[in-house]
């Protein structure tokens, strides 16, 4: 029996299986980076170890001292979570070699099919050797790890080499392994996926299908079980392959057989060989915690001869702290207040008060509706994220409230194309038009008791604030009947609650303050000063930092004065283990370039100047 379990990874998913441990009885040890030292999986674990000397992005790829610190610690099991070393067969052989239990899938089918280009074999495909005009589009995807990092579209033959290079760095960088294949690329597919559960007695289980359709860059962002509208013939040929490829390489403990359906046929991706982001919503589905299975599958002990039955529907959305708006730019920075109203599952790393740093995956939470049918689960969903507290960086709760409500995902119409399709529109700012109000009037009534009311006659007082990037300036004034404002009634203020009614409907608002960031329920404002500062205009054409990062890399041959074309890439920032491409805002030439390969650069940096013609 495992006594002390020490899980080789951090943040949401460690988190996610002490929880599982602590119901078990099972003590915990967590590792961590120097980045980590605070974080909440180093916090809620029995026992941290701190992984030393690695850089922070690369500290949960050293399996050397993991196992080290498992030994240290006096765990007897190892739980690799999802990415980092989860999926490196040699990661696995040094765990067991070391006298420890594996909570996984043998090394050997984790090197099967760990790698895409041997699972496409072993089910009897092959990648595309050399790619000709005919072949557009294609995919270049990385052969190790997953979570759309190492992976480009390519629509031109002459966009390859790029894109090659660009995968295998990215690949490198998360996985430890730069290689890639190129494969047809399927549009407008649906993304199914399979769950199985595998015994070492000989069962498996397939626990249903997932539709994974909403990805940005190849990312999943919407999960939900069961895939809906899927034709039983489907849903049986595709339960059928998933435990055709455990079978074959004598799979043991929790995996996922991922498919892309289209026109009725199923076209085999890969076999991750771990636990998924998105497998709580199997979980809720069949009643069944995953991590509490693949422990005791590791402890030996048999499945049932068949699968507890399927119960309604869960759909799963990710919370990442990026703005979509902005070519999904991941933000950092600190979480001020995190919260879901009950009836939703939020898995998280994250508490109030956490910061959100640069160096891992932009992924604030998991919130999870489980419900009957399937359109009671996105109501319960869609409106459990809409009131949600959430103050701190920039996210994507918008752009998720918005897709689950849009009519091609309520009607199970989506595939992998709904966000070229559909972005601008999801993205459209819409904040609330009285939140600037609210706010100034929130801070006013702070004020006045240090004497903001005067024996005088009413002067109108004002307040700018940046909202969804725009400037917008508000108007109140001070009287003795306390706060008033032009076409709305002031029915109530203090510091964190202002009460409005405008035609009629009266609406409360919940203000929260945080240096200059405001928060009026769901709108993010930034409180400006009275008067500009010149100093702080920029030149047209300036190309800022979205994100803290490193530059990587710079366009071939760029130099001042060089003529450009409007979009044309010049920069390439590597953050939270993705590259993301700065480009020319305009054709015109370029007047400055301050970038240079290898520098760390925060959110706001000069980049480069691109003079407009």
């Amino acid at each position: 029996m495992i006594q002390t379990l020490l899980v080789a990874n951090r943040g949401e998913i460690a988190c996610r299986i002490f929880r599982t441990c602590a119901d078990l009885g099972i003590r915990t040890v967590a590792v961590f980076s120097d980045a980590d030292e605070h974080a909440l999986h180093t916090r809620l674990a029995d026992t941290a170890v701190r992984l030393p000397g690695a850089a922070p992005a690369d500290t949960y790829l050293r399996g050397d001292l993991i196992v080290k610190a498992a030994l240290s610690a006096g765990a007897d099991a190892v739980h690799p979570g999802y990415g980092f070393l989860s999926e490196h067969p040699g990661f696995a052989r040094d765990v067991l070699d070391a006298g420890l239990t594996w909570i996984g899938p043998s090394p050997e089918a984790i090197e099967a099919m760990a790698s895409k280009t041997r699972a496409k074999r072993l089910m009897g495909l092959e990648p595309l050797g050399e790619v000709t005009q005919g072949d557009l589009p294609v995919l270049v995807k990385a052969a190790a790890g997953g979570g759309g990092r190492g992976m480009r579209v390519v629509r031109r033959l002459d966009e390859l080499p790029a894109a090659l290079e660009g995968a295998r760095a990215e690949a490198a960088s998360a996985f430890g392994d730069g290689e890639v294949f190129v494969e047809p690329y399927i549009e407008h597919g649906r993304h199914i996926e399979v769950q199985i559960l595998a015994d070492t007695h000989g069962t498996v289980w397939p626990l249903g299908t997932r539709d994974c359709s909403l990805q940005r860059r190849h990312q999943k962002v919407v999960e939900e079980a069961p895939a809906p509208g899927l034709p039983e013939r489907l849903a049986q040929e595709l339960r059928a392959l998933a435990v055709r490829a455990a079978r074959s390489v004598s799979y043991v403990g929790a995996g996922t057989v991922e498919f892309l359906v289209a026109d009725g046929r199923a076209h085999f991706l890969e076999m991750n060989t771990r636990l998924q982001v998105e497998h709580p919503v199997t979980e809720a589905v069949f009643g069944l915690d995953l991590v509490a299975e693949q422990i005791r599958i590791a402890e030996g002990r048999a499945l049932e001869k068949d699968p507890p039955r399927p119960r309604g529907h869960a759909i799963e959305a990710r919370l990442y702290a990026e703005d979509p708006a902005r070519d999904w730019a991941p933000q950092t920075g600190t979480l001020h207040r995190l919260a879901v109203p009950p009836g939703v599952r939020l898995d998280t790393g994250y508490t109030d008060g956490d910061t959100i740093g640069v160096h891992y995956d932009p992924m604030l939470a998991k919130a999870v509706a489980h419900a009957p049918t399937r359109a009671e689960a996105i109501r319960r969903l869609a409106g459990a994220l809409e009131a949600a507290v959430l103050h701190g960086p920039v996210t994507n709760r918008d752009l998720l409230v918005r897709s689950l409500r849009h009519e091609e995902f309520t009607g199970g119409r989506m595939d992998t194309g709904f966000y070229d399709r559909h972005l601008p529109g999801l993205t459209a700012p819409a904040p609330d038009p009285l939140a600037p109000l609210a706010a100034a009037l929130a801070d006013a009534h702070g004020r006045s008791r240090f004497g903001g009311w005067r024996n005088l006659p009413a002067q109108p007082q004002s307040k700018r604030y940046e909202v969804a990037g725009q400037e917008v300036e508000v108007r109140y004034r001070h009287t003795r009947q306390g706060l008033t404002a032009d076409g709305v009634r002031v029915v109530h203020v203090d510091a964190d609650t202002v009460v409005l009614e405008a035609d009629g409907v009266r609406r409360t608002f919940a203000v929260a303050r945080y240096g200059d960031q405001v928060y009026v329920d769901g709108t993010r404002l930034t409180a400006l000063p009275r008067f500009a500062d010149p100093a702080a205009q920029l030149a047209p054409g300036s190309l800022l930092a979205p994100m803290p990062g490193t530059v990587v890399r710079i366009a071939e041959g760029l130099a001042e004065g060089a003529e450009v074309s409007a979009g044309q890439p010049l920069v390439w920032l590597e953050a939270m283990k993705m590259q993301h491409q700065i480009s020319a805002p305009a054709a015109g030439v370029l007047a400055a370039l301050h970038a240079v390969p290898g520098q760390q650069v925060e959110p706001g940096l000069l980049l480069a100047v691109v003079r407009p013609k």
